[in-house]
């Protein structure tokens, strides 16, 4: 079996990208709530999928502040992120203006990299999920925040393929994609897309950014029918948005811009530091 080796889309040093002050950091805010989903069980594990597999590299020195990409799966105020995004936080936070809207509660998926949200914050528009795999060889587009700058990356699908993150033993399914452009052109680091939706040529969001192969050129993602079962858990999401065919780069590129004029594509922000947010951990 091949292994490539990869880092996750997180940033490592987004110092001046988090000189963002918190709302309601003056006033009593309830703890970060974070939970955990795992469908798996010793009796039923999850499928390994395809031959390829990639490793992940965690976070040297283990989490940090830094800043991720999130969006909006239901109007009211719940999210979707990728799962180390959220993970070891003593708080998480939203972007709205010039501030980041706290994070009440956050349920982590144990079998793939992907996290539910839910925050004072609502949204005009949500992003509609489906559990079905895309066809090789189409393309997707990757929305998100890389090196805190919107960006949109087009890929082209190769398939399925296994990942695991850092030391851990655990395997999770994840989509590899081969990148093939993007707007605007760059060829920089995609840390801070993490989180950010995958869209294929349906219109449907397939899964989260989770990590990426610079040297390569491959994006990693999680598996769509992961995230579905982690957005039944959550309880959460009660719309279902309708989804339409991509007509292209110029069509994704449209809607990207118009996501994020509305807020439905937002920043999100992780803190760590107990002793400036006086939070316990969750």
């Amino acid at each position: 079996m091949a292994r490539q080796q990869g880092c996750s889309c997180l940033p490592f040093a987004l110092g001046a990208l988090l000189l963002v002050a918190w709302v309601m950091q003056d006033q009593a805010v309830p703890p970060l709530q974070v939970e955990q989903f795992d469908p798996r069980s010793p009796r039923r594990p999850m499928p390994q999928w395809g031959d390829e597999q990639f490793v992940i590299e965690d976070q040297p020195g283990g989490p940090a502040d830094s800043m991720g990409t999130a969006f909006a799966v239901d109007r009211d105020g719940v999210w979707l992120t990728a799962e180390h995004v959220t993970h070891g936080c003593t708080r998480v936070g939203l972007e709205d203006g010039r501030f980041a809207r706290p994070v009440a509660r956050v349920l982590e998926s144990r079998e793939a990299d992907a996290a539910i949200v839910q925050a004072d914050l609502a949204s005009p528009d949500a992003l509609p999920l489906t559990g079905a795999m895309p066809q090789p060889g189409t393309p997707g587009y990757h929305m998100g925040f890389p090196a805190g700058e919107p960006t949109l990356v087009v890929s082209e699908f190769i398939g399925s393929a296994s990942a695991r993150r850092g030391r851990s033993e655990l395997m999770q399914p994840v989509l590899a994609w081969a990148e093939r452009g993007r707007v605007p052109v760059g060829a920089g680091t995609l840390s801070g897309i993490s989180g950010g939706p995958i869209l294929a040529e349906d219109g449907h969001v397939v899964g989260v950014n989770s990590a990426a192969t610079d040297r390569r050129g491959r994006i990693l993602t999680t598996a769509p029918d992961a995230v579905i079962r982690l957005a039944i858990a959550s309880r959460a999401i009660d719309e279902r948005p309708v989804a339409y065919p991509v007509a292209g780069l110029s069509d994704a590129s449209a809607r990207f811009v118009a996501w994020l004029d509305q807020g439905v594509i937002r920043r999100i922000f992780c803190d760590v530091d107990e002793s400036r947010s006086g939070l316990g951990g969750g």
